[in-house]
C-alpha cells in the first residue's frame, strides 16, 4: 500500500499530537509539502547540513526530527550560508521536514519515559505540569455504508484515543428519517418525500483541544449536506500532562554507582556532576527532563528527588542547585538521540498494522557537537 505523507503524519500525530507542544514551540511541518506520496522516511534528532546530505544520498522523501530546524525566524535566504543552503537543498530535492519537539517530551510513553526505562526508574509522576485537558464526546449519525470510513477519519484526526488505546469508538444501528424540501440536494431520496435510512450512531471521545480538527474530518467524510451530530461535554476528570518524569528505583543505590549507570545507559564518554557539600550518598527518587531543563530544578526539589538528570545546566544555575542541596547529573542534550531508534521501532509497528510499503530509516549522522577528551 502506497503512503501519502498526510496519512503518515496523521498516524504520527495520533501518538504525538501537536496540541501538546508548549506555547510558541514551532512543531509541525517546517519545509516542503505533505501533499505527496512517500516511500522513504528518515528519523533524526537534528537537521544539520550533514544530515541533509545523507537524506539526499538515500533518496529520502520526508525527514522527521526532534529539534525544529527553523527555531527562530529567518530574515534572509542566502545560500552562501551553510545553514541556509541546507534549507534550499531540502527544497530542491523535494524533501519535507516535520518536527516534534516538546510534544515528544510531554506525551506519556514518550521520550522521558524511554529515559526512565533505560535507567530502571519506575515512573510515578511528571516533573512540571503543562496541560490539563478535558474531554468531549462526538455522536454522529451516518449511513451504514459510510460508518467504517467515518470511524477511520475520526481516528486519524485524533479522536478515540484513551490511555494506551487508540481508534476507540462505539456504534449503534438505527433508522434515520427525513424529508428533503424543494431546496435540498439530498444524497439519498428526493424532494418532499419522506425517507428512511439505516444509519450508525458513532460515538468517540476526544480532547477539547482538537474539536475543530475532529469536526473537519467528520464533514469531509459525511455524505449528507446537513450532518446530524451532537457534541457532549464529559464530567470525567481532566487529563493532566507535563514535562519530565519523577520515579523511583527498586532499591537505593550509591550516587557514584548511579552516575556510572547513566554513563553506560547513554553510552557517554563523560558527563557533568553537580553535588552540594552535604550531598546524599544514595539515590532512589529520580527526576529527569531531557534537553535543557535546568530551570526546572526547583520542581525536582519539590518532588523530593535525590538526583535530577538534565542537560545544558548553566554555570550560575549549578551554583543555585548546590546551594539548595540538589545533586544533578548533566549528561548533555544529545541523549535525546534515543528517540531515533525508538520512533523507528514505532513506525515499523504502524507499517505492519496499516500494510504500508515504505522504508523507515534512522539517520546515521552523529550530530553531537561535543567531544570528551
Amino acid at each position: 500500500m502506497s503512503l501519502n505523507a498526510k496519512e503518515f503524519i496523521a498516524k504520527f500525530e495520533s501518538f504525538c499530537p501537536l496540541w501538546l507542544a508548549e506555547e510558541g514551540d514551532p512543531c509541525g511541518l517546517h519545509l516542503g509539502t505533505l501533499n505527496k506520496q512517500i516511500t522513504r522516511v528518515m528519523m533524526t534528532l537534528d537537521v544539520r547540513p550533514e544530515v541533509v546530505e545523507e537524506a539526499i544520498a538515500k533518496g529520502i522523501d520526508l525527514i522527521v526530527t526532534k529539534h525544529p530546524p527553523i527555531f527562530r525566524p529567518i530574515d534572509r535566504l542566502v545560500s552562501d550560508d551553510p545553514q541556509i543552503k541546507m534549507y534550499t537543498d531540502l527544497l530542491k530535492n523535494d524533501i519535507a521536514v516535520y518536527a516534534a519537539h516538546t510534544n515528544m517530551d510531554i506525551i506519556w510513553g514518550g521520550l522521558n519515559d524511554w529515559f526512565c526505562e533505560m535507567l530502571d526508574v519506575n515512573v510515578c509522576d511528571y516533573l512540571v505540569k503543562t496541560h490539563e485537558v478535558r474531554f468531549k464526546k462526538l455522536a454522529v449519525y451516518v449511513p451504514m455504508d459510510y460508518s467504517q470510513k467515518m470511524r477511520q477519519a475520526l481516528g486519524e484526526a485524533g479522536a478515540g484515543t484513551q490511555g494506551n488505546y487508540r481508534n476507540t469508538s462505539y456504534s449503534m444501528i438505527g433508522t434515520g428519517r427525513f424529508t428533503p424540501n424543494e431546496n435540498a440536494r439530498p444524497t439519498i431520496g428526493s424532494s418532499n418525500r419522506e425517507e428512511q435510512v439505516q444509519e450508525a450512531r458513532i460515538e468517540v471521545i476526544f480532547p477539547e483541544t482538537i474539536q475543530e480538527k475532529v469536526l473537519q474530518a467528520m464533514y469531509q467524510i459525511h455524505p449528507y449536506e446537513e450532518p446530524a451530530y451532537d457534541i457532549l461535554p464529559l464530567d470525567n476528570s481532566p487529563q493532566s500532562l507535563g514535562l519530565g518524569r519523577v520515579g523511583r528505583l527498586e532499591a537505593p543505590v550509591a550516587v557514584e554507582d548511579f552516575v556510572q549507570k547513566v554513563k553506560t545507559a547513554f553510552q557517554l564518554g563523560g558527563l557533568r556532576l553537580i553535588q552540594p557539600k552535604e550531598a546524599k550518598k544514595t539515590v532512589q527518587t529520580v527526576a529527569i527532563c531531557g534537553g535543557s531543563g535546568g530551570k526546572f530544578y526547583s520542581n525536582a526539589l519539590k518532588k523530593d528527588a535525590d538526583v535530577y538528570i538534565t542537560g545544558d545546566v548553566y554555570y550560575h544555575t549549578a551554583h543555585d542547585m548546590q546551594s539548595n542541596g540538589l545533586t544533578v547529573i548533566d549528561p548533555g542534550h544529545n541523549i535525546e538521540v534515543v528517540c531515533v531508534n525508538k520512533f523507528i521501532e514505532k513506525m515499523e509497528e504502524w507499517k505492519k498494522e496499516e500494510g504500508w510499503t515504505v522504508d523507515f530509516i534512522p539517520s546515521e549522522v552523529n550530530t553531537n557537537p561535543f567531544q570528551f577528551r
